[in-house]
């Protein structure tokens, strides 16, 4: 096998946006070994500045078409955390609700279309609907009923417009949740088959480990497997407990990167992991029984350190957030809708918001002048906090995988990358200028 590698890919398939793949050796030796992403910024946060509170959420769920909802979320809990605003317990409950269901279809959406065909050895989802057409049909539906799910609740499939400070401007009814609940219920038994065909291929997932540090929400009253409230903590914190969302600066500590146009992050380490497994390492013992058992089919355990099995955790939390959501409905039932009508008055402030997206956990930062107008913005993306760890991971990787040829070196390092989920396009915050 020759020792001489260069690999160069313009751009990585099967994700969002554009990232590159260089590596260069020589006699075994290598020489460059990088993750670049090349993206043109993005400018969200200007583009908040002079704006109402009551816009940001219209604005921010523009960064993402796969991620509106949480970008919504997150966003709508900073403005109420300056403004001051308390949300009702359904409102709350709804909002988590509608947050599930960008989970379930984001998820459904990566590990049916994008991660499939590599376990499947096909360049795309398109031929496996002639080798396994059952199985399409059925990652297909799980994505259908994630996105009815989306448009009842949030008003339709990207992009929310039910969502304002303070509450929902429009709620479900009654008997919506119930045939939401009857369709979350049908579902399980064709989430469990999608699990099923992953795991008949599960033994393509290289089998590669990494030591890092990982990063999500942790919310201990009540003790809760949490996408939505809590505070930061990481599997390096020894002991210092959780840091508060509104700190998150001193957690993500964002530089910039001469390879990338999306800043970097660290915290204990020089890198970190966000997403479906740092959420799993960090509170796998919360999932609810459904959870627990695809985790079991796979072999998954608290503590797993292959970046791989990213997309394992992810049909875990497809499942947890399933179950979940039907208890959730039954216990809105049970208490019965209301009408709900907040009176927010804008004031000066800062605040932040913090929820969990399908890629990692996301933060918003805003500040208010006293006629509720934005003066400044600052967000941070989970697939720039990843950004990092990805390199790290090829640095650990290429000599580890070398030996296997530059062809199969290069589709295992697509793989990785497709194994984060990557936003990339929507990390790229930072734009260097020079003047000449």
């Amino acid at each position: 096998m020759s020792t001489n590698i260069n690999i160069n890919v313009h751009h990585v398939t099967r994700v969002e946006g554009h990232g590159n793949i260089v590596v260069n050796a020589k006699d075994g030796k290598i020489e460059k070994c990088q993750w670049q992403v090349p993206e043109a910024p993005r400018f969200f946060e200007a583009m908040v500045r002079g704006r109402s509170y009551q816009d940001i959420q219209t604005i921010v769920s523009r960064i993402c078409g796969i991620c509106s909802i949480t970008h919504s979320l997150a966003s709508t809990k900073a403005v109420e955390d300056a403004l001051g605003i308390e949300v009702s317990e359904q409102a709350d409950k709804l909002r988590i609700l509608m947050h599930y269901s960008e989970q379930l279809q984001s998820h459904s959406l990566h590990v049916g279309y994008l991660v499939a065909p590599d376990l499947f050895n096909a360049p795309s989802v398109v031929p496996l609907v002639a080798k396994a057409p059952d199985a399409v049909k059925a990652i297909i539906r799980v994505h259908r009923v994630a996105n009815n799910w989306s448009d009842l609740i949030a008003g339709r499939t990207t992009h929310p417009v039910t969502l304002i400070p303070g509450g929902l401007c429009k709620i479900p009814t009654e008997q919506q949740l119930r045939d939401l609940k009857k369709e979350l219920e049908s579902s399980v038994n064709v989430l469990v088959a999608v699990c099923e065909v992953v795991q008949s291929a599960a033994g393509n997932l290289p089998q590669f480990e990494r030591q890092t540090e990982y990063i999500s929400l942790k919310q201990t009253n009540p003790p809760t497997y949490t996408f939505y409230h809590g505070d930061i903590t990481s599997n390096d914190c020894n002991g210092d407990g959780p840091v508060n969302i509104r700190n998150w600066q001193k957690v993500a500590n964002e530089y910039v990167s001469p390879q990338s146009t999306a800043k970097w992050t660290q915290w204990h380490r020089d890198s970190y992991m966000v997403g479906a497994l740092a959420r799993f390492n960090n509170n796998a013992e919360l999932l609810s029984p459904l959870g627990k058992k695809v985790a079991d089919m796979f072999g998954l355990k608290k503590g797993n350190t292959n970046p791989f099995m990213n997309n394992v955790a992810q049909l875990v939390e497809m499942a947890h957030v399933v179950e979940t959501s039907i208890q959730m409905i039954d216990d809105l039932l049970t208490r019965g809708l209301k009408s709900e009508t907040v009176k927010v008055s804008p004031r000066a402030g800062r605040g932040s918001g913090c929820v969990e997206a399908p890629r990692g956990i996301l933060f918003h930062t805003y500040e208010f002048d006293k006629y509720g107008n934005c003066v400044y913005g600052n967000i941070c993306i989970p697939t720039n906090q990843n950004h990092a760890n990805i390199q790290k991971d090829f640095e650990k990787f290429v000599p580890e995988f070398m030996h296997l040829g530059q062809d199969a070196l290069r589709h295992g390092m697509e793989m990785l990358v497709r194994a984060y989920d990557p936003c990339i396009s929507c990390s790229t915050h930072f734009l260097n200028v020079e003047f000449v």
